[in-house]
């Protein structure tokens, strides 16, 4: 049996465009291209994408995944080194879930006492935190998707981590202007924004209508809005309302 592009995007949630660009590194290629350049997909290919994903949510990079599929191991002993990939995520899940509780905890004791939030230990909010696969939640912004796709390719595990924890200390940044009372359109607020409007910018341009697309996107993408949330909650929103009040301040 065999199922057009469209079908196997409908199926796994991956989109069209990223299975392309698989089939353009080499990673995954279809069993045929029909009339058109229509990409089609038989088992073998739908067995071998389950594989990458797998991958792909416990936070390997697209070099690596190609490496391990090239090993051409037995499928069976494959999909065991996942279920043991998996149970280990699941293990991390328990570390995160107590990252997060105890992240609510002193936020609240903080707003008890009428004081900003004090973070004596940042390491710990990195405790069960991956580096998200940012690309493959994105499928509103597809030209940044693209980019983004691209650069994750080439990345290195360490460097993935960086960058993740780059953007995590970002978002920590932003909880503390937002603990202090800070409202979304105030000054030290907007020179946050600024500097991750300027990083994605950097990639390609970005209009002030795209942006305020991903700021709302902050809160409507829910794989987007558990990241901000895990650091402290209400930071997806008053993220959405900073970028706003950016976009209105700055770019209109």
């Amino acid at each position: 049996m065999e199922w057009p592009i469209s079908e196997v995007a409908r199926m796994s949630g991956v989109t069209a465009r990223t299975l392309r660009h698989y089939d353009e590194i080499g990673l995954m290629t279809p069993s045929r291209i029909g009339a058109g350049g229509l990409r089609y997909y038989e088992e073998p290919q739908i067995l071998r994408l389950q594989q990458i994903l797998v991958l792909r949510s416990l936070g390997v990079g697209l070099p690596e995944i190609d490496r391990i599929l090239s090993e051409r191991v037995d499928e069976v002993e494959a999909l065991r080194r996942h279920h043991e990939r998996l149970l280990a995520e699941r293990d991390r899940l328990d570390v995160l879930v107590g990252t997060v509780s105890r992240t609510i905890a002193t936020l609240e004791q903080s707003r008890k006492e009428g004081r900003p939030m004090t973070i004596n230990r940042p390491e710990n909010l990195f405790e069960g935190v991956q580096p998200a696969q940012y690309e493959e939640n994105m499928r509103e912004f597809p030209g940044l998707a693209e980019e983004l796709g691209r650069r994750a390719a080439g990345m290195s595990q360490a460097d993935a981590d960086a960058a993740h924890r780059a953007r995590t200390a970002q978002m920590i940044r932003l909880a503390e202007l937002m603990a202090a009372g800070h409202p979304a359109g105030a000054e030290p607020v907007l020179a946050e924004i600024d500097a991750q409007y300027r990083a994605l910018t950097g990639m390609r341009a970005v209009s002030a209508e795209e942006y305020r697309a991903i700021g709302r996107a902050c809160v409507d993408n829910g794989t987007w809005r558990a990241a901000y949330e895990a650091i402290a909650p209400g930071l997806a929103a008053y993220q959405r309302d900073a970028i706003d009040a950016y976009v209105t301040a700055r770019l209109s």
